[in-house]
Order: C-alpha cells, then structure tokens, then sequence
C-alpha cells in the first residue's frame, strides 16, 4: 500500500506554522485570524460590535444591523504557497427578526510531491479545507446582553483522504453604551466529524475566548484585551533551545512559571481612529511572541500592523504581521456596501 508521507506532514504540521495549537485536534483552520483587522488587533479579537461584518465568522454575538448588505472579502498569501480567504454576507431581514450572517472560510495548501515507501515519485496531490457558515444574533429584551450562535459544516481533502464534519459556535456579548464598553465570550467549534479521514475519530479545535474593550472618551482610540484558549492550561511549553547546562553538565530545562503562562493566553491590540474614513491598528500577541522568539536575537514576533481606508461604500484593509520565524505575512481585505 502506499504511503504518501508528505500528506502527514501537512495534517501535522501546516496548523503549528499559523502558531496554533497543533496536533491535538483537526480542522485547525477554523481558528485563524478572519481578517486583517483582527489580524492586527493581535489574531483573536471578539468585541468589535459595528459594520465589520466579517466579524461575525469569529464571533456571532457580534452580528447586529449595522452589517446589513456588507459583503466582505479577505485574503492572505501565506508561505511555501499556502494560501487561506474568508468572506461573509449579512442581510437584516428586518427590526423584529433582525439580522442574519453567512460565511466562509477556506485554506489551500498548495501542490506537493507524493511518493511511496520505497522512495519512488507517484506524482503530485493537493491538500484544501473549507467551512460554509450560517449565523444569527439576538438581544435579550430590556438588558445589555446579546447572544450569537454560528452553524458550521466542514470539508476537507488531504490527498486522497476526505473528511466532513459540523460545528457550532455559541457566543454572548454584553455592550454598555453609556461607557462604550463591550465584553464577550465565545466557544467556538463545539462539534463532530461525520465521515472521518481513515477511520479514525479526532477531535474539532475547541477554543474558548473572552475578550474586552473599549473607546477612550477624550481620545480617538479603543483598545481590546482578549484572553485566548481558555479551554487549556498551562498552553505553554519548554523550549529544549533554552535549557541550561551547568559546568557538570547537569541540564535544567526551562520553566514556564504562571505569570508566564498568564501572558501566552493575553493579547493586546489598538485601534486609532476607530470610526473614522482611516484607521491604524497595533497589537501584540504574547504567546506568538514566545512561540517564535530567537534566542539572543530580535526578530519583533508578536507584533502586528493595519490599516483601514474607507473610500465611498468601500473599506480597504491591510495587515503586516509575522506568523512563522521564516518570514512575514500580508492580510488584504476588502468590504463592500451594497445598499
């Protein structure tokens, strides 16, 4: 039988290249970033609450009427020919039933060189993953608090292996309008695989995040401060790069003490000018950070950089950020008015 090795190394190690958790769960494209806005802000923010309407792929707690008639497309070229998009729609049907959300998300892992056991060539495969999403949001009558949930089904193609799976995602959001506050907490990717790559169960990539924040009131500016993966502690590792020796060659691995540990679930982010025709965007993502952090040398790992154009019924995005050691990533987006 043959075994085509390289479609391993893509189920096992293109997730960790995005700084994701790897090798615990499939489908691990389901967490990344969803646009270059929130690719800015750090990868994982979830309190944004206004015409953004690819934010309601993240978050659907977040889908309000604000985002009627908002198409939005995003892309990103990623390293070794990696490619992954989104887009998402949203229609308000009207005051009393509101407004509903659909989306997409889709990867491509490019072409690669396939080969059997004894090393001979049997051509080239492909590997893609996608998920088409359908999402609603309702207010709570006379209260602050929003509630979201996203319907999700799921394909992917590794070579010649396929699978199908469903998720939900189930979100509550909490807006204060007098402070111009938001709070929200999201559990994504609650779900199953319905036909399975070889015969093997495997998990979906269960995220919990909570996030905050809020526009400063004399200055233009609104931070965000997200806590990621939740559903996990501790989330980080020893580097074997860090372990020291001492001068009887005794080793001593590095310890991740919970000051540590607290700052890998931490991501900040900055947003001037949020409601404005241009906007700059900062953030700072600590485990990122960590993650791709060199011994002795400055590579500015963690940090990300946008901005955001508003031209007529069109909003321009762009995002700089590093997601791997080897090189930098470019996020482009685009959201147009359709009313």
């Amino acid at each position: 039988m043959l075994k085509k090795f390289t479609t391993l190394l893509i189920v096992l190690f293109a997730t960790p290249l995005f700084s994701q958790l790897g090798g615990e769960a499939t489908y691990q494209f389901l967490n990344l970033v969803s646009s270059p806005r929130q690719a800015a802000l750090g990868g994982k923010v979830i309190t944004n609450f206004d015409y953004d309407v690819i934010g309601g792929l993240y978050n659907p707690a977040a889908i309000n009427p604000e985002m009627d008639n908002q198409l939005s497309l995003n892309y990103s070229s990623y390293l070794g020919g990696i490619s992954y998009g989104t887009a998402a729609y949203a229609y308000t049907w009207d005051r009393h039933v509101q407004t509903f959300h659909i989306g997409m998300t889709y990867i491509n892992y490019g072409t690669f060189d396939g080969y059997d056991e004894n090393g001979i060539s049997t051509g080239t495969f492909t590997g893609n993953e996608a998920a088409l999403s359908f999402g609603y949001a309702y207010q709570i009558p006379f209260s602050d608090f929003y509630l979201g949930a996203n319907g999700k089904i799921i394909t992917s193609k590794l070579e010649q292996y396929n699978s199908i799976g469903g998720a939900v995602d189930v979100a509550m959001m909490y807006i204060d309008e007098r402070l111009d506050f938001h709070a929200a907490l999201v559990v994504r990717n609650l779900g199953t695989q319905f036909t399975t790559y070889a015969g093997l169960q495997e998990k979906l990539p269960l995220e919990v995040n909570f996030g905050m924040s809020q526009t400063l009131e004399n200055v233009p500016l609104r931070w965000h401060l997200t806590f990621e993966n939740l559903q996990k502690w501790p989330i980080g590792a020893s580097n074997p790069a860090r372990a020291t020796t001492d001068l009887d060659g005794n080793q001593t691995q590095e310890k991740v003490g919970f000051l540590n540990e607290t700052l890998r679930h931490t991501i900040l982010g900055a947003e001037l000018f949020p409601e404005g025709a241009f906007n700059v965007r900062l953030g700072y993502n600590f485990r990122r950070a960590e993650e791709l952090r060199i011994v002795d040398q400055r590579n500015f790992s963690g940090l990300s950089f946008g901005i955001g154009l508003k031209m007529n019924k069109m909003r321009f995005s762009y995002t700089h950020a590093r997601y791997t050691g080897a090189s930098n990533t470019s996020f482009f987006g685009l959201q147009i008015d359709l009313r």
